[in-house]
């Protein structure tokens, strides 16, 4: 055994004798040290305690989600409430969180700022009614997020003054109209590195000068609010690297001088520019990496030189605009960085140069789409190895460039040549492509058959609308499991729809109108999967009925079988289409009654049921909705209306149409636009006016056997634009709830077997430009107001006891006539030679009289013609007053006073030419107009359309 040292013995033994006196002096010592500062922790962790809980108590009105639920008095420590956040040292409250929290009452943030330790505030989200936005003198914010709140006016900068660490400043989406104070800057003593105004309602440019004029500003967003007028020449400071002016009302020419060697991002889009981008200096470009001036109306020929110093460039948008002459290759060729460029919607002429094909190292995105381009895509573009998106839509080229250049890219995703001048088939070299997930060669002039082995294995939406192909639809596209779009439309294809593409596990669009395809729709659709949205199958010879299983196509949004050769009954399980917007069965010989379920569709704005053989009564459950229609995903979707104006020669009000890959010229020359004596052509994107107290806007059940009386609840369709229940059998009264159709446009109860009065309550039909009740057995007085009396007697033709204008007048008229010559034929005949005397005398004497007016009021228009022609027009509508004889007049309707007669001249001059600023309503079938008439008067005035020709409108849903 090893022997231990003797000194080490000692001092363990010492060790032992004395440890315990050191240990114990030096716990106390270390408790003397630690307790002031725990008590110090706990205290400062009380008073931040106290100070949230008398913001909660004393400025919170409602916490619907319960935020604040954990926000409770005598918490041990505030900093494990919901959206606190403190230092793990101090324990002191360093950043507060209340996005989303909904929290209404007043913002105090005296309160909150009086938090010494805060540095992030955070109250994005909420429902704030007042503000105390003063802050503490002690303010150590570096954070502070206003955005999403209810705060309207001008905003205090200058309260924020004590803040002096305020560097990130977050008021987006409010109602801010202004500044108070100084700007953001020098003046305010504000260090701010970032700034964000978007989405307000600040109109003052000097806000915005004053905001730029802070040397300390890195990000300035002034997006989207109503900034209007010309901006500085000099305007933008040295450090400032991004500058999102857009969506705007900004005008006039660009600065020269507006992009600095520190600016990355600079978006002026969505305004109204109309000149200055030649002139564009760029210096030395270094930094500038996305450059966008979309959506201005700016027009040249010519690019800025100093462009091509912008080697960093990364995007590059100019779409929208009016660029014209050739694209710039010289100037574009050296951005050696860019990947995106868009040139899209200008008036870009000649060929695509092929110089821009040394873009291809970079390259990710090019948009040359609705241009006036023409040729082929140069050979040099086969190198663009990057390219995803290549959109050459909309222009003038030909040639074989899928085949020898874009069959070539192995990147692509998204290809869009539409309407263009492309020949011969479909090329099968595209199934090269093995990425790409969009194919549109929609409205060119491709012939033969859709190919049998075309199927990129990404292939999500394939469009060949418009074209010239025939054959069958291939059941190999079958093949092609992520398809989710198929649009086939406008060719001459044949043959049935392959059950293989039917039972497309994706397939959400199955659009197809303008075809020869017959056979039957199966029995199977949706069963294993509702994800149908819109099947568009109108104007083809498909015969059978509608199968059962659509009911299972629960996110069915627009359905049209209309003109094919359908039997059967309408499915009662389509009332549980929750999605469906538009439902078109017209022109088939469907049977039975139609379902009251179809009332229950939530969404449900067209119903089409024309010509067909449905019985039974009108459903009053297709009103049930009425005020609780919400808007639907149809929302955008490009359409054409057909709208029949001949009248009773007409079968139905019209026709919707799928209109988004079709040629306007192609449409034109359809039949089903020919089958009416009068047609004009709506166009257009559906669009929403109602948030969630919608009705239809479209019920069309003519032409059919329907029997019974006009439901009573149809008039409380508040939406409702078009309502045609001619050619049936109805009978009973027209409801006087009708006159409650307040946006009503077409009318047509004809040829039925209504009887009684027309209700006066159709008087406040003020939109109403087409009126239909002949050939019924209606009595009594035409109502003498509003619209009534506007229509041609055919209107009301064949109703033995109609009577007022515009037929003969009521009342006993043919007996007093004849009673008049009765006594006229009792006077002597010298009374009735001086009476044939007398009237040539004051013939002669009217009319000398006549001319006189007739030439001074010849004067009188010469001048108001020289007038009116420097008026704007509204839209591209063109008024010339000498293509209109004087005797032309229109009905004016004005407020507590009688209908007056106006010559259209009058009118040109009261409605500034029918220009948008007097324009105060709009319907799907008339607008309303504002007019001050000389004698002081103002009068709602409605212009009616009715063109024989093409007309282009957007119906608004």
């Amino acid at each position: 055994m090893k022997r231990e040292k003797p000194y080490l013995t000692r001092k363990m033994s010492w060790s032992r004798r004395i440890g315990a006196p050191i240990v114990v002096v030096f716990v106390v010592i270390a408790l003397l040290m630690i307790l002031p500062k725990a008590t110090a922790t706990t205290t400062s962790e009380h008073s931040d305690a106290v100070l949230l809980m008398r913001f909660k108590q004393s400025h919170v009105s409602s916490d619907r989600f319960n935020f604040l639920s954990d926000w409770v008095p005598h918490a041990p420590s505030p900093c494990a409430w919901h959206g606190v956040s403190c230092s793990a040292e101090t324990r002191r409250v360093t950043a507060l969180n209340l996005t989303g929290a909904a929290l209404s009452g007043t913002l105090h943030l005296p309160t909150l700022t009086s938090l010494p330790s805060l540095q992030h505030l955070i109250l994005r989200g909420n429902s704030f009614s007042s503000f105390n936005l003063s802050v503490s003198p002690s303010c150590t914010l570096q954070t502070l997020d206003l955005s999403y709140n209810n705060f309207s006016g001008k905003f205090p900068f200058s309260n924020l003054t004590p803040c002096n660490h305020l560097s990130y400043l977050n008021l987006s989406n409010n109602l801010i109209t202004g500044g108070l104070g100084p700007g953001p800057g020098p003046g305010l003593g504000l260090s701010l590195a970032q700034l964000d105004l978007s989405r307000n309602r600040v109109s003052d440019v000097n806000l915005l000068s004053s905001a730029l004029g802070s040397s300390s500003l890195v990000l300035l967003n002034f997006s989207d609010n109503r900034l209007a007028g010309q901006l500085s020449e000099t305007l933008v400071s040295n450090n400032l690297s991004t500058l999102d002016l857009s969506y705007n009302l900004l005008s006039g020419k660009i600065p020269p001088r507006l992009v600095n060697d520190a600016v990355q991002v600079l978006d002026l889009s969505w305004n109204n520019f109309s000149a200055g981008f030649s002139g564009l200096e760029f210096g030395s470009c270094t930094s500038l990496a996305r450059l966008s001036f979309a959506r201005n109306a700016i027009s040249s020929n010519e690019f800025p030189g100093g462009l091509s110093n912008c080697n960093n460039l990364e995007v590059l948008d100019l779409s929208h605009n009016d660029f014209n002459d050739e694209i710039p290759a010289e100037i574009l060729r050296n951005l050696k960085s860019l990947k995106s460029l868009f040139l899209e919607h200008n008036k870009f002429s000649g060929e695509i140069p092929s110089g821009l094909g040394s873009l291809c190292e970079t390259l990710v995105e090019l948009d040359l789409s609705e241009n006036n381009l023409s040729g082929s895509l140069p050979s040099s573009f086969a190198n663009c190895s990057s390219l995803q998106g290549l959109n050459l839509a909309r222009n003038y080229l030909s040639g074989n460039f899928l085949v020898s250049v874009v069959s070539k890219l192995p990147s692509l995703t998204d290809l869009n040549a539409a309407f263009n001048n492309i020949t011969g088939p479909v090329p099968l070299s595209l199934v090269n492509l093995k990425q790409l997930r969009v194919l549109d060669l929609s409205s060119n002039r491709l012939n033969g058959n859709v190919p049998s082995s075309f199927c990129p294995s990404d292939l999500e939406k394939l469009i060949l609308a418009g074209n010239y192909l025939s054959g069958a639809v291939p059941s190999q596209l079958g093949d092609c499991k992520n398809l989710r779009t198929i649009d086939l439309s406008f060719n001459s294809l044949t043959g049935s729809i392959p059950w293989e593409v039917w039972s497309l596990p994706k397939l959400s669009d199955l659009i197809m109108w303008a075809n020869n395809i017959t056979g039957e729709i199966p029995e199977g659709i949706c069963v294993n999967g509702g994800n149908l949205e819109t099947l568009i199958l109108n104007n083809n010879l498909i015969s059978g009925s509608i199968p059962k299983s659509i009911a299972k196509c629960t996110n069915m949004m627009w359905v049209s079988l209309a003109s094919n050769r359908l039997t059967g009954e309408i499915p009662a399980g389509i009332g549980n289409l929750n999605a469906l917007a538009i439902l078109q069965l017209g022109n088939n010989s469907l049977s039975g009654r139609i379902p009251p379920e179809i009332g229950g569709c939530k969404r449900l704005i067209w119903l089409d049921l024309n010509s067909n053989n449905l019985t039974g009564n009108v459903p009053f459950q297709l009103a049930e909705q009425a005020g609780l229609v919400i808007p639907g995903r149809v929302s955008g979707k490009q359409f054409a209306f057909v709208r029949n104006e001949g009248g009773t020669s007409c079968r139905g009000a019209g026709g919707l149409v799928e209109f988004e890959d079709i040629r306007t010229e192609r449409l034109e020359g359809f039949p089903m636009v020919h089958s009416c004596p009068l047609t004009r052509i709506y166009s257009g994107w559906t669009v929403y006016t109602f948030a969630s107290n919608g009705s239809m806007i479209y019920l069309d059940l003519s032409y059919n056997l329907l029997s019974g009386s006009i439901p009573e609840n149809l008039g409380g369709m508040g939406y409702l634009q078009v309502l045609n229940l001619g050619h049936n059998t109805l009978s009973g009264s027209i409801p006087e709830s009708l006159g409650r159709l307040k946006a009503i446009g077409v009318l047509d109860l004809s040829h039925n077997s209504l009887h009684g009065f027309i209700p006066g309550s159709l008087e406040s039909l003020s939109f109403l430009s087409d009126f239909d009740v002949s050939n019924n057995n209606l009595t009594g007085a035409i109502p003498s107001g509003g619209q009534l009396t506007t229509f041609p007697a055919s209107r009301y033709e064949n109703n033995s006891g109609l009577c007022g204008v515009p037929l003969p007048a009521c009342g006993g008229s043919k007996n007093r006539s004849v009673a008049a010559g009765g006594w006229k034929r009792k006077q002597p005949v010298a009374a009735g030679v001086v009476i044939a005397l007398l009237c040539f005398f004051l013939f002669v004497l009217g009319l000398v009289l006549a001319l006189y007016q007739v030439r001074k009021a010849q004067r009188k228009e010469e001048k108001r013609e020289k007038y009116i022609e420097s008026l704007p027009t509204s839209g591209s509508s063109s008024w010339k007053l000498s293509s209109f004889p004087e005797p032309l007049s229109i009905n004016v309707a004005t407020f507590e006073k009688p209908l007056r007669k106006l010559t259209f001249a009058h009118l040109l001059e009261a409605t500034n030419g029918f220009s948008a600023e007097s324009l105060i309503g709009s319907g799907g079938f008339g607008e309303v107009y504002k007019a001050k008439l000389k004698d002081g008067c103002v009068v709602a005035i409605k212009k009616l359309i009715h063109v024989t020709g093409q007309g282009d409108r957007e119906f608004m849903a």
